[in-house]
């Protein structure tokens, strides 16, 4: 079974890439030379498919390479936790980069692959937000009508799908997941049973 979702998940991530390059494409954008690095946001993550996804990268790692990251990992969780209690939002760069490239990039998450241009999604509710884009993405929109934005709502509701397909009929019992990469590293693959 997992293996069914985690090939669904790779259509729909090849998908995102593909709306992804278009909306950059149409403004301008590129993530080349940038002097920011989006690799120390304070992401969360949601999805235990997701999750198991990106532990199955992290153990196709070199077993040097492995402990490094989780080694990076513990030493973010220690750092998140002291900046978080003390009111600050962490600023702390991901524990897979090394020498600023993403060492699991084939099985980086959602948010890691559409931050940068301006989307938009519809919530269950209706109601339509829309997010900018990075500051780089902000600069190439600046004075442009009409210009796209990178549609998530599809892509949430299909990663809905795989999420309950992953993970069955217990996931109303489950907690709700809310860790940053980091965390996820260190607890290990996520458990499907309570």
């Amino acid at each position: 079974m997992p293996r069914v979702v985690f090939q669904r998940l790779e259509n729909l991530y090849s998908k995102m890439e593909d709306a992804y390059r278009d909306v950059a494409q149409h403004i301008g954008f590129t993530c080349e030379l940038c002097p920011d690095n989006c690799c120390t946001s304070y992401f969360q993550h949601h999805t235990r498919v997701e999750w198991a996804y990106f532990i199955r990268g992290l153990n196709q790692c070199s077993d040097p390479l492995r402990q490094r990251i989780i080694d990076r990992a513990e030493d973010y969780v220690q750092k998140a936790e002291w900046e978080l209690k003390n009111n600050k939002t962490p600023d702390i760069m991901c524990p897979v980069n090394e020498d600023g490239l993403c060492t699991i990039y084939n099985h980086r998450l959602m948010i890691c692959r559409m931050h940068g241009v301006p989307t938009v999604h519809v919530r269950p509710d209706g109601r339509r937000l829309e997010f900018p884009g990075c500051f780089r993405s902000q600069e190439n929109t600046t004075g442009l009508d009409g210009f796209p934005r990178l549609d998530r709502t599809e892509f949430y509701q299909e990663l809905v799908m795989l999420e309950q397909a992953f993970v069955g009929p217990k996931i109303s019992n489950l907690p709700k997941v809310d860790l940053t990469l980091a965390q996820m590293i260190v607890h290990g693959p996520p458990r499907l049973s309570k």
